[in-house]
């Protein structure tokens, strides 16, 4: 296994928290972990991430974006004061362009900008098929994304792809404070107005995806929370996992699926920041990590722009 940059960072060792950013025990496997039948067939598989939730994993040619959010902007988010819902959207091809060039799927897990605020710019880029459910194509369609390009899902299609395929779930978006609530929740039953601010890309429906790529099974989670029945058994080599949520949701995630290798850990950076910065954590990544290694998998942390190859 093997880990690299995709140019130089300096000063990554000022992300915020010692031991928090660069990849952590990736040799080793874990005892309790549980061998996909797949593996005898297994093939490298790239992964590289670019803050958030946005992934890129690669295999040959397949390539699978999860999430595509490159362009960052500033809503206080992580301030004390939060996020500004009348933040005009903004997106910058120039950046997006930079990473990223060709992908096969596009696979949007809610709706949030900053999950699917740079999808219709990479999809018409790309000409990918997107993955999302009815309300986020919808607004989509509103944010002038080709029609041909969206593919609406629910939860439980497998889909075969040349070179890969992906399993939807049903998922839930975390929640958090005193009422247990999460921003912009809503759903679009038609094609809303063009979204102009932030508060316009509603949460939408959340899905969970696990892709199978180069023998290996990657289950992609874009929030701390997820659907335990959807889930249960569930047997995959990697998650892709994100802090936060309410207390032990890591513990009961990592009961619900079988026994797995390694956990990634996303979605942990203040999106404030630029992508061409090192990553600084929102939070504090001790429990997640705490919750991974007690279950007996490796925790693995990348920083933005960094790839692991598994």
């Amino acid at each position: 296994m093997k880990v690299s940059r995709r140019g130089m960072l300096a000063g990554a060792a000022a992300a915020g928290a010692a031991g928090v950013v660069g990849a952590i025990g990736l040799e080793n496997q874990s005892e309790a972990a549980t061998t996909s039948p797949s593996q005898s067939t297994r093939e490298s598989v790239e992964l590289t991430w670019f803050g958030t939730h946005a992934w890129q994993i690669r295999c040959g040619k397949s390539v699978v974006l999860t999430d595509p959010w490159l362009t960052r902007f500033h809503t206080g988010t992580f301030t004390p004061e939060g996020a500004d819902p009348k933040t005009k959207l903004v997106i910058k091809p120039d950046v997006i362009d930079r990473h990223l060039s060709t992908a096969d799927a596009i696979l949007v897990h809610h709706g949030h900008y900053d999950h699917m605020a740079d999808v219709p710019y990479v999809a018409k880029k790309t000409q990918a098929t997107v993955l999302c459910t009815e309300t986020h194509a919808n607004m989509l369609r509103a944010m002038k994304t080709p029609n041909d390009l969206l593919s609406p899902v629910r939860g439980g299609e497998y889909l075969p792809f040349d070179g890969f395929a992906i399993e939807v779930f049903p998922s839930l978006h975390s929640c958090g404070g005193k009422r247990h609530t999460y921003a912009y929740p809503g759903y679009r039953y038609d094609v809303p107005p063009r979204p102009r601010v932030i508060e316009d890309l509603v949460e939408g429906g959340t899905l969970a995806f696990v892709i199978t790529i180069g023998g290996l099974r990657i289950l992609s989670l874009s929030t701390a929370n997820f659907d335990p029945n959807a889930l249960r058994g569930l047997q995959v080599d990697v998650v892709l996992a994100a802090p936060g949520g309410e207390p032990g949701i890591t513990d009961r995630l990592l009961q619900t699926i079988k026994p797995v290798r390694k956990v990634i850990a996303t979605h942990w950076d203040d999106f404030d920041k630029p992508l061409d910065d090192p990553g600084i954590p929102w939070t504090d990544l001790t429990p997640l990590r705490t919750s991974v290694e007690k279950a007996g998998a490796e925790f693995v942390v990348l920083d933005h722009l960094q790839q692991v190859t598994l």
